[in-house]
C-alpha cells in the first residue's frame, strides 16, 4: 500500500502554489505527511491548488486532512481542490469548515470561574425562554394562516375539545385535593385558635386563605403538571413525527394552529376550576369545623358572609387567566425545543412542568406584592 504524499510545485514567479497529492489517503497511510504539513502550514500564498488527481484511495480521516490544508490555505489567499473523482470532492466539501469544540477542562478554571459559569448559563437561559415565550405568544395571536393578512381565530372545535381534555376531565382530581385542602386548613387553624377561645375565626382564616390564594396557586399548580406536560408531550410527539414541518409546508402557523386553541381553551377553563377548587375547600373545611370545633353550617356560612366579599373573590379569579396563558406558553415553547429521540422528550416534559411551576408561584407572588400596593 502506497503511504500518502506530497510534492509542492511554485508557480507564477513563487506568488502561487500547486500541492500534489498522490497515494493511499486513509487513516493508516497519513501519519507520513504530517510533519510535512506542519511546514507548510507556515507558507503563505496569494493562490493554491490542492491537486488530487493522484490520490487513488481515500477516508474521512485523508479527506479531513486536505479539508484542513485548504482551510488553512485559505486564510491567506484562494484555495480549492482540483482534480480527483467528484465522490472525492465531494467528500472533502462536505466537512465542516470547523471541528467541533471539545468540552473545557473544567480543572484549569478558577473557583469565580466555576461559579459564575452556571449563573451566566442560567440568566441566557432565561433570556432565550423570554423571547420565545414572546414569540410563541405573538405567532399564536396572529391566528393558524402562515401568510399576513390572512390570519383568522382557533377552531370552535379544537377550543372545545381541548377545554374536555383540560377542564371537564380534571374537575374530579381539583375536587378532591381542594376538599382536602380546605379541610386540612380548618382542622389545623382550628386547633391552634382553640388555645384562644376563638375557633370560630378558623371560618375568616379559610375564607380569606383559599379565595385570594390558594385555591388559584394550587389549582394552577395541579394544571401545570397536568395539562401543561399533555401540551407539552404532543407538540413535542407531534415535532419527532415531522408533524409541525407538515403544516409549515401546507402553508399553516405550527403555533397558531397547535398552540392558540390550547391557550383559548386555558383561560376559560382555569378560572371555572379554580371557582370549583374554592367551593370544594370551604365545604371540606365546613365539615371539619363542624366534626372538630361544633361549627354548624349555618353558623360557618353567616361567618363566612361577614368575613368575604366580591374583592376577596375577585382577588384570586384575576390571576387565573394570566397563570394560564404562562403555562400554555412555557409547555408549548418546551414542546418546540424537543429533539427526535425520546430522552429529549421525557427531558423538555419534565423542564416544562418545573419552569410552569415556578412562573405560577412567583406570579402569585408579585400579584400579592401588587394588591398590598393597591390595598385590594
Amino acid at each position: 500500500m502506497d503511504n500518502a504524499a506530497i510534492d509542492v510545485e511554485q508557480f507564477e514567479g513563487g506568488a502561487a502554489q500547486r500541492l500534489r497529492l498522490s497515494g493511499v489517503w486513509r487513516n493508516t497511510t497519513i501519519d507520513a505527511v504530517l510533519g510535512q504539513l506542519n511546514d507548510l502550514r507556515s507558507d503563505s500564498h496569494t493562490r493554491v491548488e490542492i491537486d488530487i488527481s493522484g490520490v487513488s484511495k481515500l477516508d474521512t480521516s485523508g479527506a479531513w486532512l486536505i479539508r484542513r490544508m485548504q482551510l488553512a490555505a485559505a486564510e491567506h489567499g484562494d484555495a480549492k481542490v482540483v482534480g480527483g473523482s467528484e465522490v472525492m470532492r465531494e467528500l472533502i466539501a462536505a466537512l465542516p469548515e470547523q471541528p467541533e469544540v471539545p468540552p473545557p477542562n473544567l480543572s484549569n478554571r478558577s473557583p469565580v470561574q466555576l461559579v459564575l459559569d452556571p449563573i451566566g448559563r442560567f440568566v441566557i437561559d432565561i433570556w432565550h425562554d423570554v423571547v420565545a415565550m414572546s414569540y410563541v405568544l405573538g405567532s399564536a395571536v396572529r391566528g393558524a394562516q402562515s401568510k399576513e393578512k390572512r390570519g383568522r381565530s382557533a377552531s370552535i372545535a379544537s377550543v372545545v375539545n381541548q377545554m374536555d381534555h383540560m377542564g371537564v376531565r380534571a374537575v374530579p382530581i381539583i375536587l378532591l385535593m381542594s376538599f382536602l385542602i380546605g379541610a386540612i386548613i380548618a382542622q389545623q387553624g382550628a386547633f391552634q385558635l382553640r388555645y384562644f377561645g376563638a375557633e370560630v375565626f378558623v371560618v375568616d382564616l379559610v375564607g380569606i386563605l383559599q379565595l385570594r390564594e390558594i385555591g388559584v396557586l394550587l389549582t394552577a399548580i395541579m394544571v401545570a403538571g397536568r395539562s401543561g406536560s399533555a401540551i407539552t408531550a404532543e407538540i413535542g410527539s407531534m415535532k419527532m413525527r415531522e408533524e409541525v414541518d407538515a403544516l409549515k409546508v401546507i402553508g399553516l402557523n405550527p403555533i397558531g394552529v397547535l398552540v392558540l386553541p390550547r391557550i383559548i381553551a386555558l383561560v376559560i377553563a382555569l378560572p371555572l376550576l379554580t371557582v370549583i377548587a374554592n367551593f370544594a375547600a370551604l365545604y371540606g373545611a365546613a365539615v371539619v369545623t363542624w366534626a372538630y370545633s361544633g361549627i354548624t353550617f349555618q353558623v360557618f356560612l353567616s361567618r363566612l358572609h361577614d368575613a368575604v366579599d366580591y374583592t376577596t373573590l375577585a382577588a384570586g379569579l384575576i390571576k387565573a387567566p394570566f397563570m394560564a396563558i404562562v403555562i400554555s406558553i412555557v409547555a408549548a415553547v418546551e414542546g418546540m425545543k424537543v429533539g427526535g429521540s425520546a430522552e429529549s422528550l421525557g427531558h423538555h416534559v419534565t423542564a416544562s412542568v418545573v419552569k410552569s411551576i415556578f412562573v405560577v408561584i412567583l406570579m402569585d407572588g408579585l400579584f400579592a406584592m401588587f394588591y398590598a400596593a393597591i390595598n385590594f
